[in-house]
């Protein structure tokens, strides 16, 4: 097997050096001083990120965590919940909302497809009583994106709540907690952000803390507490665990590393190695996997591939034969993901998948690519703006 030379899968991400040497920073006992408010420092640079003024906080555990953790503390006995279900993890949220005890309701289109604002509006107006909406920003298998800004305000003129992950985009894509009017929003540290992926970030407006804290069936005194983490850590000073104090240095690394470029500047790069790698594709002669550009999450470029060949078989060829490591479509349909996210949103990175996709594609005996087509557009492309910066 060829060396792996290159991580460009969607997450876990490659971490930069400086992120790598606060990892390995001296471990301290967690109750310290100078560790106590390091980690309400990286609280409030998770918020600058999340662009909220609303509670943040730092749950131990890959993303996955937290999403169940609130959708658990959302939802009350046969809560009227509407599902936007455009591609794997929406369509899983749906199934925690009904085994929470929602009364499940749920729009859901193709996976290469994304739900519109306005099918939302008339569902909506045929359903008054929903009470809240859940949405999956960036659809990492599909590689689509939802419009949560226009939901935020369908939502919010409705009355009802927003539950959003956005595990794969904050960092790297445009999201406005605030001002979209999103009440409660989960990220992970290990996609845009470039981190470790044992921590995930919970942003909670005063609404859902309202909703929350008047759940009987909210967890409580559990690891999946987001209510302990309020009244422990936040009101008491109180770690309801042990949290790793390794993935908290990486943590901060990278919210300074994005908050130093500047946000706009990040979410700027992220969008020119995905404008990069989809000229590249189309003059090569792939087809791109999401239904159009517009819907199309600026954190991945996914590519369909042909019905001859397999997306793990290609992702295990690609990775053996020429050290590139790739996502295949983990459900969402038969697609390789190039993953735009932190580190490798810049530079040749976008250049280095294109050519591997489309080497590896030639080699099964895949007629119809140009390779050289490819790799010349997408150099013209990096080349017309100065880069991927």
């Amino acid at each position: 097997m060829h060396q792996l030379d290159f991580t460009l899968s969607a997450g876990p991400v490659m971490a930069t050096p400086r992120t790598l040497a606060a990892m390995g920073e001296p471990i301290v006992y967690h109750y310290d001083p100078e560790f106590l408010e390091r980690f309400r420092r990286v609280e409030k640079k998770a918020a600058q990120v999340f662009q909220t003024k609303n509670d943040v906080f730092l749950m131990q555990g890959e993303a996955i965590l937290a999403l169940e953790s609130v959708a658990r503390s959302m939802v009350t006995e046969g809560m009227h919940v509407l599902n936007l279900a455009q591609g794997v993890f929406g369509k899983g949220m749906g199934y925690w909302l009904t085994e929470f005890g929602a009364t499940l309701h749920e729009i859901e289109v193709p996976y290469n497809e994304a739900v519109s604002p306005e099918s939302v509006a008339l569902y909506l107006k045929g359903h008054p009583e929903v009470e809240m909406i859940s949405m999956v920003h960036s659809e990492t298998p599909s590689g689509t994106i939802t419009n949560c800004k226009e939901i935020g305000k369908i939502a919010r003129k409705h009355g009802a709540l927003t539950l959003v992950d956005a595990v794969s985009s904050i960092g790297g894509l445009e999201f406005k907690t605030d001002a979209w009017n999103m009440d409660v929003v989960v990220t992970g540290a290990q996609k845009c952000l470039g981190g470790p992926a044992g921590i995930g970030m919970v942003a909670v407006s005063d609404r859902a803390w309202s909703h929350i804290l008047a759940n009987p069936r909210a967890p409580r005194d559990s690891y999946l507490s987001i209510i302990d983490w309020k009244t422990k850590w936040r009101d008491e000073g109180r770690f309801p665990f042990t949290p790793s104090v390794s993935d908290i240095y990486g943590v901060e690394s990278v919210l300074d590393q994005v908050l130093e470029e500047g946000l706009e500047k990040s979410i700027r790069r992220h969008a020119r190695s995905a404008e990069v790698t989809r000229v590249g594709a189309v003059a090569m002669g792939l087809k791109l996997w999401a239904a159009s550009i517009d819907i199309s999450a600026n954190c991945l470029t996914t590519i369909a591939l042909p019905d001859s060949v397999n997306d793990v078989e290609m992702r295990t060829h690609i990775r053996t034969r020429y050290g590139v490591m790739l996502s295949s479509g983990q459900g969402a349909g038969n697609l390789l993901r190039i993953a735009h996210m932190g580190p490798s949103a810049s530079g040749m990175y976008p250049i280095v998948g294109l050519a591997a996709v489309g080497r590896g594609l030639i080699d099964k005996g895949i007629r119809g690519i140009d390779l050289g087509a490819g790799i010349d557009a997408a150099m013209a492309e990096l080349a017309r703006n100065g880069g991927t910066s």
